[in-house]
């Protein structure tokens, strides 16, 4: 066989094998938007139906005057998107500290700082994290659902390495050039490491959207829960057997944060493509 053919060959195998892996994870989500379009006697029907002969646009309908799902879905959105800015803030500033400015015990720091990765979040939230809350009369409040989170590690990590494969040079001439570290901070780091930031904000508005125990434990009344808890909520309801409606919440839930993925995937991909390269 020519090595033009083999290569060939491996070319198509590879291509047949993440295909199917593909079609084996989206399968769910497919099912899910097929089970939400349909009728409740057709969504046990066998032979299953994996796509519907009628939209049955109800379910969605339904799902909203079940659970108040817009105030919900306003809940996560300002959380979700004060947690990603705020992480990105504390994530960039905390990183450029680390890798560029010279301090007593930095190293230390950094270790206790990396060492909180390790750390179960549960064990934050469950004591600790909502008696701090509760003292502060924030218990169903936005500040309670926002504040813990807007300081990450691995976000203080990932910017440190980006800042880190940055030149120094660039430094030395920004400060030939009369520039400060304020100034060298906004005009040269922070738009050499674009990628890593939008990447950065993909993957915590991502998780922002779907935190489920912290809410869950922290929110007392209906209009401060976020959507993931609606959908348990719809679960508890009255049309729990109606897995129609169940499963039109739960892609009201899971919309935005695809809608937001594949708006801005090229970000993303260049972000894991760039990470640890200079730039």
């Amino acid at each position: 066989m020519k090595k033009s053919t083999r290569k060939l060959v491996n070319t198509i195998i590879i291509e047949i094998i993440l295909i199917t892996v593909s079609f084996i994870f989206i399968m769910p989500v497919i099912l899910a938007i097929t089970m939400s379009l349909q009728p409740p006697q057709s969504v046990f029907s066998f032979p299953p139906k994996f796509f519907p002969t009628a939209f049955h646009i109800q379910n969605y309908f339904d799902a909203f005057k079940t659970v108040p799902f817009a105030r919900l879905l306003l809940n996560s959105a300002i959380v979700s998107l004060a947690i990603t800015l705020g992480k990105l803030v504390t994530g960039t500033l905390a990183g450029y500290a680390f890798s560029n400015f010279r301090f007593a015990g930095r190293g230390l720091a950094f270790g206790f700082l990396f060492a909180t990765l390790f750390l179960p979040a549960e064990t934050i939230m469950i004591v600790p994290l909502f008696s701090l809350m509760n003292k502060f009369g924030w218990v169903n409040t936005y500040w309670a659902l926002t504040i813990p989170f807007m300081a990450s590690a691995t976000n203080t990590f990932l910017m440190r390495q980006q800042f880190m494969t940055i030149p120094l040079s660039l430094e030395d001439a920004a400060r030939i050039d009369g520039a400060g570290p304020i100034k060298y901070f906004l005009k040269i780091l922070l738009p050499l490491s674009k990628s890593i930031i939008a990447g950065s904000a993909i993957i915590n508005f991502v998780y922002s959207w779907n935190i489920y125990l912290w809410p869950l434990i922290v929110t007392m009344e209906d209009k401060m829960k976020t959507v993931q808890i609606g959908v348990k909520m719809l679960i508890d309801a009255e049309s729990a057997n109606n897995w129609g409606i169940i499963m039109a919440g739960t892609m009201v839930a899971v919309i935005p944060t695809l809608v937001v993925f594949f708006l801005l995937q090229n970000l993303f991909v260049k972000s894991l493509v760039g990470t640890g390269l200079k730039e």
